[in-house]
């Protein structure tokens, strides 16, 4: 896996740190051990490395807008020459690992390896040419020669292992930063499949979803080069076993060959190693896979899907176990942002489900009723024409009045369609001017009360109140056949809630009922309700019939 620049920024200050630590352990190495002869050229040497070593670190820590770095190349140069100026094999392994470090670090792995060897070789022909010869140090040399060798390895796996480590976690937070919510279901799904078909070089990658109450498995199916957005199969259940390979329970890789096969893997609740059973014939003719992996992913703590990656080219390599392990964390890192995705779309359905019925019921209601009333008085109009004329031009007078209201009427149901774009800075502006409209247009006394000047609701909450609000004066005007009409809107520290009270008629039952009440019994607004509900609020309803009727929304804002 590649790293990317910003893990670069975070590599470097680590190889500059223990660039610097590394020179001072071998400075301090070389003081306890090297001759009086060459310590004065050898100290300086490595005293001016350990400054450039400062330099680079201190830069990183209080300069970092200056790009001081020091090339690779110097270090190797710096090893290189130090094996023919030290007289102290223990200060020149300071230096050795660290150079070998950085360079897995780096991702410079034949170099790595060719720098292990030549360095174990070189270091044995320093120790020797300034020792006389003797059978009895042959071992010591070839003891010297593979501690070096040993300890390069070590470090060169060390750094290989915080690259490795650091390329997965980039690949885990861009995988996760495609499951979004507003890119949509299906384009996020396509990503994140194709960033993971890729990074275990697939041809395709497959995410099947149970849905028990549809009884439905839900496919997608991605192959990383193609950039359309395909929605998902829709497969009835008796095809589970090609997309959920028959077992949840089982993490699995397979690797199919002459009508068998052989594969590995484990339960993925307590690891242990299982026998796997042959992987579904079907899976393959569906895949055309030569050979693949499958992962549980869970929702609501339960199985309730797989993903799969397939090969289904010519096999460059088996998949490994480390391949599994990995394919299971990357699986288990994806779970829960994609567990949102889904809830958060079943969310929305709903509420859009809700708003439908509101509309349907609205239009039911009002304005079908309405023209359901109109064609049967036309008709009696059509008999009166001939019998009563001067009765039907009156007649005809209050039908045209009657179609004016309601078309008033159904023009105010489309303005209220429209998205309400609202802040809470906004509110008392925008509520003073609807009450000012609306005692204009409609003749009916509004008295509004905002007990706060400078408002601090969410803007959620914001433009479900004005809703309530607009709303609730409609139905007055409608239903209520009141003349005034007092609303107050208040704001705590805990909640915001706001009153609609008018002298109008009422409700047909009497008393204060909330909104478990109101639910139970079937009584009052409906699609005022929801929208409190919608909000985390709660709705209570006073009513007085004949004397008028309250209306009380209590929102909680934390």
């Amino acid at each position: 896996m590649s790293v990317d620049h910003t893990e670069r920024l975070y590599l470097e200050p680590q190889v500059s740190v223990a660039r610097a630590v590394i020179a001072t352990l071998s400075l301090v190495a070389l003081v306890e051990s090297s001759g009086v002869q060459v310590r004065r050229v050898s100290l300086t040497f490595l005293a001016a490395y350990l400054a450039l070593a400062l330099g680079e670190a201190l830069s990183d820590r209080f300069a970092p807008h200056i790009r001081f770095r020091i090339p690779l190349l110097l270090d190797l140069a710096v090893l290189v020459a130090f094996v023919y100026l030290t007289p102290s094999v223990p200060a020149f392994w300071f230096l050795f690992p660290f150079t070998v470090f950085a360079l897995s670090m780096r991702g410079n792995t034949r170099a790595m390896l060719g720098l292990a060897g030549i360095a174990a070789v070189g270091i044995v022909l320093r120790v020797a040419i300034g020792t006389p010869f003797a059978w009895g140090l042959v071992w010591r040399w070839v003891a010297i020669g593979a501690g070096t060798l040993v300890s390069g390895l070590g470090m060169g796996f060390l750094g290989a292992r915080e690259r490795e480590h650091l390329a997965r976690q980039q690949f885990l937070e861009r995988v996760t930063s495609r499951l979004q919510f507003d890119h949509g279901l299906t384009e996020s799904i396509r990503q994140a499949l194709g960033d993971i078909a890729g990074a275990f070089s697939c041809e395709q990658a497959c995410l099947a979803f149970r849905d028990d109450e549809l009884e439905r498995l839900f496919v997608w199916k991605v192959n990383p080069a193609d950039r359309d957005s395909r929605g998902p199969e829709t497969v009835p259940l008796t095809r589970a076993e090609t997309f959920l390979l028959d077992s949840c329970e089982v993490s699995m890789a397979w690797e199919y060959r002459n009508g068998g096969g052989e594969g590995f893997g484990w339960d993925r609740r307590s690891g242990e190693r299982l026998r796997i059973p042959p992987a579904p014939e079907s899976a393959r003719q569906e895949f055309a896979a030569q050979s693949l992996m499958g992962v549980t992913i869970e929702s609501g703590g339960r199985p309730t899907g797989r993903v799969l990656v397939i090969h289904s080219g010519p096999l460059r390599r088996k998949f490994s176990v480390g391949d599994l392990r990995w394919f299971e964390q990357i699986v288990r890192h994806i779970g829960p942002p994609l567990e949102n995705i889904f809830l958060l779309r079943s969310l929305r359905a709903r509420a859009i489900e809700a708003e439908r019925s509101r509309i349907s019921r609205d239009l039911h209601d009002g304005i079908l009723q309405t023209l359901l009333s109109l064609k049967i008085q036309l008709n009696i109009l059509g008999q009166k024409m001939r019998q009563k004329p001067e009765q039907a031009c009156a007649d005809l007078a209050s039908l045209q009045k009657t179609v004016q209201q309601e078309s008033e009427e159904l023009r105010r149901m489309v303005t209220d369609l429209r998205p309400v774009r609202l802040e809470s800075a906004d509110m008392r502006e925008l509520m003073m001017g609807f009450a000012e409209r609306f005692r204009t247009e409609h003749h009916l006394a509004v008295d509004l009360f905002i007990k706060d000047r400078d408002l601090r609701i969410p803007d959620r909450v914001c433009r479900e109140l004005f809703q309530i609000y607009r709303e609730s004066l409609h139905n007055i005007k409608k239903h209520a056949d009141a003349t005034h009409v007092v609303v107050k809107l208040e704001q705590d520290e805990a909640k915001v809630s706001l009153v609609v009270d008018d002298n109008g008629r009422g409700f047909s039952f009497s008393g204060r009922y909330a909104s478990d009440e109101l639910d139970r019994l079937r009584l009052g607004p409906i699609s005022i309700k929801e929208r409190a509900r919608g909000v985390g609020g709660t709705l209570t309803v006073e009513s007085n019939p004949g004397h008028g009727a309250r209306l009380t929304v209590e929102i909680p804002l934390n």
